[in-house]
């Protein structure tokens, strides 16, 4: 019985993104023979200036979010997004844009008639998940924390979360700081826990299609982006000597140091290589992963001129598949955080070499 009440949660709490993002009348075209399947998926992945809940009765409901933009004149706006009336009304001459440069964006008119972008400080979905998902992350790791203040014997073992959370990083810092890093791991430590958790938490309420949920947070190449230019600053600016002496006068033949520094200037694109292949890495895996649920939602709508038989088949088939994909997703969440830590505690451990002539202490 219990495992068929597990199943029975999984298909009724996964079930909804496809049957609710499917009917969503502000992301889909009014036929569903004229289904962009394109355009839905780069919608629903994408940023936006309100958090859409679900659609009833053809009326989309939704949480409007704080607009906050500096016109061209000079004069600062805030507004709530709703004034917009999901991308379908003009205030204070701002609107959505639906032209391709700058679609999905707030934009003004000039004196010419052109678009522009004003100074956009506006709370979005994307920001408003970031924030919800740090305050709960740091609320549930502080518990941790207050647990281990207060426990009375030092032998006292936890359970449930907090065991759960011990073993975490016990594991990232026993199987991957310390190897990777070296003698001078504790230092970086905490940096890589709280990246490791970052995105593992993110990754997950990815996952969830029910608000608080449902956000493409590490799926955002900005976020990545952010995250790459951290590891990047803890890289380069903790560096030791021989580091940099192996970036600009490697150990290899003379020929491939002068007259051309060829080795040098590979050294040194390299540099930058690292962190933009961080970057890159996260956001394609998180964001191809929600491009995959929503292009087999999508099998439900794009069958419907193939008849029933076909139809109703194609259904249960997208239902079955979207929540594999789902669990498949789970296992992502983890391996993606976990290489993402992997790789920044990697290329911190190749900055901190030190020179043939040092011997390490036993």
């Amino acid at each position: 019985m219990k495992i068929k009440h597990i199943i029975l949660f999984t298909i009724l709490f996964f079930a909804p993104v496809t049957f609710v993002s499917a009917h969503d009348d502000e992301h889909h075209p009014a036929e569903k023979e004229d289904l962009d399947v394109t355009e839905l998926i780069l919608d629903h992945v994408g940023d936006a200036y309100d958090w859409h809940i679900t659609t009833v009765n053809g009326h989309p409901v939704s949480i409007p979010l704080p607009v906050i933009v500096r016109s061209s004149n000079g004069e600062w706006h805030i507004f709530s997004s709703a004034r917009f009336e999901h991308g379908h009304a003009e205030y204070k001459g701002f609107y959505i844009s639906h032209n391709e440069d700058y679609k999905g964006k707030i934009v003004e008119r000039n004196s010419n008639g052109e678009e522009i972008r004003p100074l956009d400080l506006s709370l979005t979905k994307n920001a408003l998940a970031l924030l919800i998902s740090s305050t709960v992350l740091i609320i549930l790791i502080m518990s941790c924390a207050a647990w281990y203040k207060k426990r009375k014997a030092e032998d006292a073992s936890p359970k449930g979360f907090i065991a759960m959370i011990e073993m975490l990083i016990a594991s990232i810092v026993d199987d991957v700081v310390k190897p990777c890093i070296g003698k001078n791991y504790l230092r970086y430590t905490p940096y890589l826990l709280t990246v490791f958790f970052f995105i593992f938490f993110n990754n997950l309420l990815g996952i969830i299609p029910i608000f608080p949920g449902g956000a493409n947070v590490t799926g955002n190449i900005a976020i990545t982006c952010v995250l790459a230019i951290f590891t990047f600053i803890i890289v380069n600016s903790f560096g030791t000597k021989e580091y940099w002496k192996e970036i600009f006068w490697p150990d290899v033949p003379m020929w491939l140091k002068i007259p051309i520094p060829i080795m040098p200037a590979i050294e040194l694109v390299g540099v930058f290589t690292k962190p933009f292949a961080l970057m890159i890495r996260l956001f394609a895996n998180i964001l191809a992963g929600h491009a995959i649920v929503l292009g087999l939602t999508c099998m439900i709508f794009l069958t419907v001129s193939l008849g029933v038989a076909m139809n109703v088949g194609m259904s249960v088939l997208s239902v079955v598949m979207t929540i594999f994909i789902d669990f498949v997703e789970l296992l992502v969440a983890f391996i993606q955080a976990y290489v993402f830590t992997m790789l920044s505690a990697v290329f911190i451990g190749l900055s901190q070499v030190e020179g043939h002539h040092v011997k390490t202490k036993n």
